[in-house]
């Protein structure tokens, strides 16, 4: 099973849930990736990860960019605005979803006001993501 998870940045909800899907199913092919890929994964994202035994730390934001062209079993937006832009792939997609989530990364404050808005978010993604999984599996 191959699956590509796309988010704007691929820096934190994408890389969060490919995290996920690798820890439910090594035999996964998963991939995640970004309409406007940014430079490194999210620090918090990876801190709150952690928390639950996920390391994301080795995981590069990428752009879709590079994807275009490759057959997916599943092709998987995480945010509104890679929706709303997410590219025709020229490969096979044999199933579009679309499991949104906020951006924590929009959260302000203080690092004791901002990780909750983390944590929160990773276990929406982690329940999200594992119903996703066992209905495939």
């Amino acid at each position: 099973m191959k699956i590509l998870i796309i988010c704007t940045g691929n820096t934190c909800r994408s890389q969060m849930a490919e995290g996920f899907l690798k820890s439910f199913d090594p035999k996964l092919e998963v991939f995640s990736a970004g309409t406007a890929a940014e430079d490194k994964v999210n620090p918090y994202a990876v801190n709150v990860m952690k928390e639950v035994g996920v390391d994301i730390s080795r995981q590069v934001p990428e752009s879709v960019e590079k994807y275009l062209a490759e057959s997916f079993d599943f092709v998987i937006t995480v945010c509104d605005g890679a929706r709303e832009v997410c590219p025709v792939f020229t490969g096979i997609v044999k199933n579009r979803l679309h499991i949104g989530f906020e951006d924590p990364a929009k959260a302000r404050g203080s690092e004791k006001e901002i990780l909750p808005v983390y944590r929160k978010v990773r276990d929406q993604i982690n329940k999200a993501f594992k119903e996703f999984y066992f209905r495939i599996k």
